[in-house]
């Protein structure tokens, strides 16, 4: 008995996983579309805009969920592993830095990697600290 409601439970958080992270996928693939033409083409900045949104937000998710907002543990798997793991593309960033390595643009992929990193903490953190006032 206890097997078959484990059993349940899982393909429950699957599902909601599935779903958020098809929403995310989408949603990822959306964005650098509206954006394009909007910055300057110094790095690749749709990739980039997408993954500090997307620290933002599981900043935020997680910091409403250990707020004891009531987030359901369904809703906190779908916002965070299903729509920010589907939303965020860290193997997208890594290629596109190895591409500006191998053409020689050292200093915008010095830029690009450094600045989506320290930039996604700060976002993660301000998501948190959002979430504190709302």
């Amino acid at each position: 008995m206890k097997m078959c409601i484990f059993a349940k439970d899982m393909l429950q958080s699957i599902f909601y996983i599935a779903i958020g992270g098809a929403l995310g996928s989408v949603s990822r693939w959306l964005l650098p579309k509206l954006l394009q033409g909007t910055f300057l083409a110094v790095f690749p900045m749709g990739t980039m805009t997408v993954n500090l949104l997307g620290c933002l937000l599981i900043g935020f998710f997680y910091g409403l969920a250990d707020r004891g907002t009531g987030m359901s543990e369904s809703w906190k798997l779908f916002l965070t592993v299903g729509f920010c793991g589907g939303f965020t593309t860290f193997s997208t960033f890594c290629n596109e830095t190895l591409t500006l390595l191998r053409t020689q643009q050292l200093w915008q992929a010095a830029t690009y990697s450094g600045g989506s990193v320290v930039l996604g903490i700060v976002a993660v953190y301000i998501g948190m600290s959002l979430s504190r006032v709302i």
